[in-house]
């Protein structure tokens, strides 16, 4: 079991766009592991490769009721439902804030294995918010930035605070 240090908000690694994956080795399964292990000590529900400092398209969930962590790799988005729905998110990045936040209801994902093998997953309710949560934090748009300026500003005025009395 490693558990890596989360890179925190406001590390400019958490705006970049990640870098696809092209070989799927032991090292892949060893980060996926890695970020296994680091979701479940933070704790949290989903994580990137980008969350530990490693600029590459891996996520990382287990929402409830799973048993396992599920590993999806160079994730996209190839389908969303016109229905909306609000969820409260947060990020390991910044732990201790949330906010609401409008995801589409249901999406479809098409991704790969470990193996490299590609995948497709049908999502709806918390599992497609975290799949839309993770993709844009591949994208390199941090949870934040959906949000309006005035609820951001206070959002990090909040976070400032727990740090400072950390």
């Amino acid at each position: 079991m490693t558990v890596r240090p989360i890179v925190r908000f406001p590390d400019r690694r958490l705006r970049a766009v990640a870098e696809p994956v092209s070989v799927f080795d032991e090292d892949l399964r060893r980060l996926a592991s890695d970020l296994a292990d680091t979701m479940h000590a933070a704790p949290g529900i989903g994580i990137t490769a980008p969350h530990i400092g490693v600029s590459k398209r891996v996520v990382v969930i287990q929402v409830p009721p799973a048993v396992e962590a599920r590993t999806y790799v160079n994730p996209v988005i190839v389908w969303a439902s016109d229905e909306m729905i609000r969820h409260t998110e947060g990020s390991v990045s910044m732990p201790g804030v949330t906010d609401d936040i409008e995801r589409h209801a249901r999406v479809r994902v098409r991704y790969q294995d470990l193996n490299g093998a590609g995948q497709v997953e049908e999502a709806d309710g918390l599992l497609a918010v975290c799949h839309q949560h993770e993709i844009d934090q591949l994208d390199g748009l941090f949870w934040i930035q959906k949000l309006s300026r005035l609820k951001r500003d206070r959002l990090i005025k909040r976070y400032e605070k727990l740090l400072r009395t950390a």
